[in-house]
């Protein structure tokens, strides 16, 4: 099966997390966050120990563990009648994160578009990472040096994504704006590009 699918897209702090949970919230959309998956895991769950063993270091999980946790969710997530495939979209955040990434998944997603947050002021962003780590208690975003690396991550390894999507499905949002501005200009975009009516 194919799922219908959205990738919200950005650099850590870029907004891709609120974007997504409002999304989630509108009849019709399904979203899911990586990295709040890898979180939610226990410790001892191998998944688990897997993941704060790289982010700690502000590396990104390995491939086959990251698609591993996301097919366990999306199965789960259809069981219990949350997703339903057959109807809604499937809103992405934190996945693929890599090019070979997106390559496993190209048989299991029907990407209609990417949404590509852009923020060109890093200090907002880092900002934005370091409030959420007092209020979310987030380890990997505690610390300026593990910030700074998942910064220089994003730009090494996850931003070629865009590239392996190809111009025509990505669009980018300024996402400096206030949230319902960035919401608003999202949900122009899923019209424009017709996201529901094809296929």
């Amino acid at each position: 099966m194919t799922f219908k699918t959205i990738l919200l897209f950005g650099a850590p702090g870029s907004g891709k997390g609120t974007q997504g949970k409002i999304l989630g919230s509108i009849p019709g959309f399904f979203h899911f966050a990586c990295g709040d998956a890898f979180r939610n895991l226990r410790i001892d769950d191998p998944l688990g120990r897997t993941f704060i063993e790289y982010s700690s270091k502000g590396q990104l999980v390995p491939d086959g563990t990251t698609i591993e946790l996301w097919q366990r969710n999306i199965k789960a997530s259809t069981s219990n009648g949350s997703f339903h495939p057959e109807r809604d979209i499937l809103v992405l955040d934190g996945i693929p994160r890599n090019p070979s990434q997106a390559e496993m998944l190209k048989h299991t997603l029907d990407v209609r578009a990417v949404f590509h947050l852009t923020c060109s002021n890093m200090n907002k962003m880092v900002e934005r990472l370091q409030r959420r780590a007092l209020r979310d208690n987030r380890l990997d975003d505690a610390h300026l040096e593990v910030i700074h690396k998942r910064l220089q991550t994003y730009e090494q390894e996850t931003k070629p994504v865009l590239d392996y999507y190809g111009p025509k499905l990505v669009h980018d949002v300024d996402s400096s704006e206030s949230p319902m501005d960035v919401l608003r200009r999202i949900l122009n975009l899923v019209a424009e590009c017709g996201v529901r009516e094809k296929g």
